[in-house]
């Protein structure tokens, strides 16, 4: 048979639980159709993972990629000063050439990093869009719709979400889905998000949320505040950040089947609390990681917010044992997976060709005792060596194939240079 990609020589960690073990990858149409013996089969392309350990690719949950532009910008500020004399000002300043720019680091610095796959909300999504299908890179996008209360606001808001649902959902060869982004429950009043709730349902897409990130919010809605939402949340919502659940939140989601993506540097970094993912994974609740924008992190790291979630949650708990690297590893892979909709997480056949190779001879990788362990607590994005997504090699041997670094710098210096 011949395939469109064989990846050989490397050692393969599935993401199921299974040992890592010596195998050959062969994909074709964008999907795995062995692991294992790549006997019989033959490729046009083949990619040599010697001395590599092949993992399913990262999947962040919650970004707004184009802050890239305003990394290390308005630092260790509380957060309604970062906000309001910092962050809205310079957003509002934004054009759809910036926002490109923003998204071009963004995506370039998710290839080198092991990032297959993420969710965004931000303006001018059409810009992102057309910046992911150049990547090469799955993404579930959203307008980031603000209403205040305004009902004309409103009106305005709710058509440009439903403009790019219905021009994007399913582009650039299916890896683009569109969804919804009311940007929150105190920004957006009770009665427009049943207006995002009826247009979701209709269109079939799902809707990408913040959710009690700061205890001002919890405040604002009220001790069951949640329940107000009720006829809102279902399972096709990802909620980001969700730090000041109470139990009977937590069992609320749990109820609907909402997705819950855990922020745990941003929420560091504003002050903004410790969310219970303890709590949420014992109930159940499908939680995955974010690294939310480059203004409140400053990186798209996945391996530094998958350290940052184990610890945060033993610390909190004083317990060694609570979220292990096993837990937190399946979080950013399989529930990340799970959350967007798409058949990636695990390498096996039938499911999406979406992964990573890890240099097996980094100081970091080595002894190699437990390799979820040492890829959780040790490993960086420096220890990523090819990036697959779809079955299309993204990056060989630590250079992007999809993207020129210097027309990214370029873009990125002349939008700064607008901007500020």
């Amino acid at each position: 048979m011949i395939a469109e990609l064989i990846v050989e020589n490397g050692v393969v960690l599935k993401g199921d639980g299974t040992p890592p073990f010596k195998a050959s990858i062969v994909v074709d149409e964008g999907k795995i159709v062995e692991v294992g013996d790549a006997k019989g089969f033959t490729a046009d392309e083949k990619l040599d993972a010697t001395r590599c350990l092949a993992v399913p690719g990262f999947v962040n949950t919650h970004t707004h990629l184009s802050m890239t532009l305003f990394r290390g910008y308005a630092d260790d500020l509380e957060l309604g000063t970062w906000l309001r004399d910092h962050i809205w000002p310079v957003e509002a300043k934004l054009t759809s050439q910036s926002v490109r720019a923003g998204a071009l680091l963004g995506v370039f610095e998710m290839i080198r990093s092991g990032t297959c796959a993420f969710a965004d909300m931000y303006f001018f999504m059409d810009e992102v869009a057309e910046v992911v299908k150049k990547a090469g890179l799955r993404a579930s996008l959203s307008y980031g719709m603000i209403e205040l209360g305004d009902e004309e606001r409103g009106k305005s808001e709710l058509k440009k979400g439903k403009d790019f649902v219905r021009n994007y959902n399913g582009y650039a060869d299916g890896r683009i889905k569109a969804m919804y982004g009311p940007h929150a429950p105190n920004t957006c009043s009770i009665d427009f998000l049943m207006k995002v709730r009826e247009l979701a349902d209709k269109d079939g897409v799902g809707i990408h949320i913040h959710l009690l990130e700061t205890e001002e919010e919890r405040k604002q809605l009220g001790e069951n505040g949640l329940k107000k939402l009720e006829g809102f949340l279902k399972d096709d919502v990802l909620a980001a950040h969700c730090v000041w659940l109470s139990d009977s939140d937590i069992e609320l989601l749990v109820q609907k089947g909402v997705k819950v993506s855990h922020n745990p540097v941003s929420n560091m970094k504003l002050a903004s609390g410790i969310a219970k993912v303890h709590e949420m994974l014992e109930k159940g609740v499908c939680v995955s990681i974010g690294t939310d924008g480059c203004a409140s992190n400053n990186n798209l790291d996945m391996f530094g917010t998958m350290k940052c979630t184990a610890l945060l949650q033993k610390i909190r708990l004083m317990s060694p044992t609570s979220t292990t690297a096993k837990e937190v590893f399946s979080m950013a892979t399989l529930n990340g997976a799970k959350s967007l909709g798409i058949h990636s997480g695990i390498i096996e056949k039938g499911w999406n060709a979406d992964f990573i190779c890890l240099d097996l001879t980094s100081e970091r990788m080595l002894p190699l005792h437990n390799a979820v362990s040492n890829i959780v607590y040790s490993a960086t994005p420096y220890d990523v060596v090819s990036c697959v997504v779809d079955g299309k090699v993204l990056m060989r041997d630590r250079k992007v194939l999809t993207l020129d670094k210097s027309e990214v710098i370029d873009e990125v210096e002349k939008a700064v240079e607008k901007l500020f």
